[in-house]
């Protein structure tokens, strides 16, 4: 089996990465920062987040593991004192596959020029260069409203508990096959009114934004900033490729969320 491994890049992370590495070595299996087939990503969320994008074209090949060396995290199953039982169990053991979906972003452009597609694990943001954003939104080819505010927000389930949650989104569980839209700040008075509600959308329903006035945008993915000019219109649907994680011991979400946003409650 090849594998790779994706570091945080602290002093910690650095450490954890080059024991991983040799004990994995001295199992023979293969280091191959190219083809792996376990890529670990050893730091935060936004190492995995990272790992995931450099390795977005081998989804159906990779699957990825996360050590978390910080913060507790929502794509990390193992913690710094578990190297040696996390070694011993990709080397010795069949692991299981899950799979959760990502987001779909197609942006074309008024030239009829190349579009640009994008997969996200978290979530797609769009905002206006200046000023306030106004955007058609249609859901399955049908008009839906006008929006005007700061941004709009399209995550994924495991990015539910992310951005979305702060702009008071829905926790999804990542096994859904769906999409959520959230809004930043919409206006809504006498004039202008928007749903004021998240929308979680079937993986059947594909949602597209299509400008009203300004064309240049600033759309997030994930990590990532990206400046588009000329927007005709930016789509959002469910992939049709999967994130895959190496599961060797269940993962418990729902507590991963209480850890994270409750935690101990003194009675």
């Amino acid at each position: 089996m090849k594998f790779a491994i994706s570091s945080k890049g602290d002093p910690i992370s650095n450490s954890i990465m080059q024991k991983m590495k040799t004990y994995l070595i001295d199992f023979q299996l293969e280091y191959d920062e190219d083809c792996p087939d376990i890529v670990i990503s050893v730091g935060g969320d936004g190492t995995l987040l990272y790992a995931f994008h450099r390795y977005r074209s081998r989804l159906d090949k990779t699957a990825f593991i996360g050590v978390h060396t910080g913060h507790l995290g929502f794509y990390a199953d193992w913690v710094p004192d578990e190297i040696e039982k996390l070694v011993i169990a990709i080397a010795k053991t069949p692991y299981q596959i899950v799979e959760y979906p990502i987001l779909e972003v197609i942006i074309r452009h008024n030239d009829g020029g190349r579009e640009a597609r994008y997969l996200a694990l978290n979530e797609c943001t769009v905002k206006s260069i200046e000023g306030t954003l106004v955007m058609d939104v249609e859901i399955k080819g049908q008009m839906f409203e006008t929006f005007r505010g700061d941004g709009l927000c399209m995550s994924t389930p495991s990015g539910s508990t992310a951005y979305n949650k702060a702009l008071g989104g829905a926790i999804l569980h990542p096994s859904l096959r769906a999409i959520q839209l959230a809004e930043m700040a919409s206006i809504n008075n006498r004039v202008f009114r928007t749903i004021g509600s998240p929308l979680i959308l079937p993986e059947h329903h594909t949602c597209m934004l299509k400008p009203v006035n300004d064309v240049d945008f600033q759309i997030t993915i994930d990590h990532l900033t990206l400046l588009h000019k000329d927007v005709k219109s930016i789509q959002c649907r469910v992939a049709s490729e999967n994130v895959r994680f190496a599961r060797f011991k269940p993962f418990p979400f729902w507590k991963r969320v209480r850890d994270s946003f409750v935690g101990d409650i003194e009675r």
